[in-house]
């Protein structure tokens, strides 16, 4: 099928005249560079000269270009938060762009051009800082004018060597597409690997593929599943997973269990954060709970809010002063847990017992190391994170979350945290920690997990003051999760997709141990449509 409407289409185009070249035209709209990618496939196939076809790409791009500056100039500021604009520039890119045009101005015109992702906020932001309209036509005709030929140009050649690969006009069809294609995946690499920042972003995206902390969960999984149901054909119940830890709901920490029952369970203990729930309703009253919880404190700043219900580190913010914390407030009207900044280094410890055990085991520990830099006074923030060979990992997750500092140039010596949080898809390192095992260590969080009656299997959170205390068992617990908690020990960058495998696998396995046990006890886990359920209701 996309080979025949793709022969269909190109055979309407074919017939030429005033109406091809208008279609063109309209396309840069949508997209320039594919509108001028097809343009020289028509030249190919002889369907339009290479001057009309330039011609009619060169005038639609220009006056797209042109209405973009015009947007910028009408709707002034507050159109950046209103459809249209908001759905294609963020205000952030647009502040970027004023400060660059008002430091570089026709300089940055032209070479936008050539740069993807540039183009939109930069001409916005000449509307808005009304940069003269002819001088400005001037640029954008110059840069244009060089632009639009050579990518023309090359799809020609391109399209023209496809067509000879074969005889006939419904058989090139394909081909031509496909050269278009490599045209355009050849232009994006050009253009990106023309300069330092584009090639560190390239690099960054290839790290992320080559890398297997950084393979995303449908990546990751699908052997872990494929284990996890056999395992559920072995006990003749695919939800038994969900009998693991009787005493947390939510299918013993499947998903959607609340953080403050938890919390609440493991209070007695004595490990736990101080901590508060901070119940949905007016926001005075809001303000109230937390200025109450706050007091009990002997230092009330920073303090960490997060979501009753959440994961991964969505939605959790530390608060460094009371204006931070009333706008966290503002932005989760749902329930939330106001707890304790604990200051120190972050562990993960993953637990398991099985219920006719005396004694439980740490199945993992993980080390968790935040991200910082350090300034030298001369080069910028973004500049920084692109530099750092870390950093430039999580470039595109930085760049978004430094978007209105990426400008800044940190004084010579200065630290930059970026992030606060032990969270790997945040930013942090995540090392197998292993080597921190005690006796001491696995006698307080036998203690702490023997306080939570129906508790056998899940990963605390903690913070310590440094790695020695850690390994004598002090810590203080920030959280625990359950059922789905991971051994995040497997994404220290010195493992494999095998050994993370291997792991997970013998996670599972070890819970699907403990729950044929809890439910041998009496433990009841979910049935099929009640999973489903709980899964749905959590992901609306």
């Amino acid at each position: 099928m996309p080979a025949d409407f793709a022969t269909r289409w190109l055979a309407l185009a074919a017939e030429g005249g005033p109406w091809t070249l208008l279609g063109l035209a309209l396309a840069t709209l949508a997209s320039e560079d594919l509108a001028c990618i097809a343009a020289g496939l028509l030249v190919a196939q002889g369907a339009v000269s290479f001057p009309a076809a330039t011609a009619a790409c060169l005038a639609g791009i220009l006056i797209g270009d042109l209405a973009l500056v015009a947007a910028g100039r009408w709707l002034g500021a507050h159109g950046l938060d209103r459809a249209p604009l908001r759905w294609f520039v963020t205000r952030e890119g647009v502040d970027r762009a004023g400060r660059w045009l008002t430091a570089r101005g026709a300089i940055l015109i032209f070479t936008t051009r050539f740069l993807p992702g540039t183009r939109l906020p930069t001409y916005v932001a000449a509307g808005l800082l009304r940069v003269p309209f002819a001088r400005l036509t001037l640029w954008l005709t110059l840069a244009c004018a060089l632009w639009t030929p050579l990518l023309v140009g090359a799809a020609a050649i391109f399209g023209e060597a496809a067509r000879s690969w074969v005889q006939t006009w419904t058989a090139a069809a394909p081909g031509l597409l496909v050269g278009g294609l490599l045209v355009w995946l050849l232009v994006r690499l050009g253009l990106h690997a023309s300069t330092w920042r584009g090639r560190r972003l390239l690099l960054s995206r290839w790290r992320r593929i080559v890398r297997w902390e950084f393979w995303p969960m449908w990546a990751v999984y699908p052997p872990v599943v494929l284990w996890i149901t056999w395992l559920g054909l072995r006990a003749r119940c695919l939800t038994w997973f969900t009998a693991v830890n009787p005493g947390i709901g939510a299918g013993g920490g499947l998903v959607g269990e609340s953080k403050a029952e938890i919390l609440r369970a493991l209070d007695p203990s004595g490990a736990v954060a101080p901590w508060a729930l901070l119940a949905p309703g007016e926001t005075k009253a809001r303000r109230a709970a937390l200025e109450a919880f706050l007091g009990t404190l002997a230092t009330p700043f920073p303090v960490v809010l997060k979501p009753n219900v959440g994961e991964r580190g969505g939605g959790v913010v530390i608060a460094r002063d009371r204006a931070a914390a009333e706008a966290a407030l503002a932005a989760a009207p749902g329930p939330l847990i106001a707890q304790a900044y604990v200051r120190g280094i972050e562990f993960g410890v993953f637990y398991a017992r099985l219920p006719s055990e005396v004694r439980g085991r740490i199945f993992a520990i993980t080390e968790k190391r935040t991200p910082a830099l350090t300034g030298d006074g001369i080069r910028n923030l973004e500049t920084l994170i692109l530099a750092d060979d870390r950093a430039v990992c999580m470039a595109a997750f930085f760049l978004r979350e430094f978007a209105a500092r990426r400008d800044e140039v940190p004084a010579a010596g200065e630290r930059i945290p970026l992030t606060d949080l032990g969270t790997h898809c945040r930013g942090s390192l995540f090392l197998d920690g292993a080597a921190h095992e005690t006796p001491a260590l696995l006698a307080e969080v036998e203690r702490v997990s023997r306080v939570f009656q129906g508790f056998y299997f899940g990963r605390y959170d903690v913070r310590t003051p440094d790695a020695e205390a850690f390994r004598r068992g002090e810590f203080t617990v920030i959280e625990l999760n359950g059922l789905t908690s991971e051994a995040t020990s497997i994404y220290d960058p010195r493992h494999g997709p095998w050994h993370g495998w291997t792991v997970l696998c013998r996670q599972w396995h070890l819970a699907w141990r403990i729950a044929r046990e809890t439910r041998a006890a009496g433990a009841c886990a979910l049935t099929a449509a009640e999973t489903i359920r709980l899964a749905l209701a959590n992901r609306a």
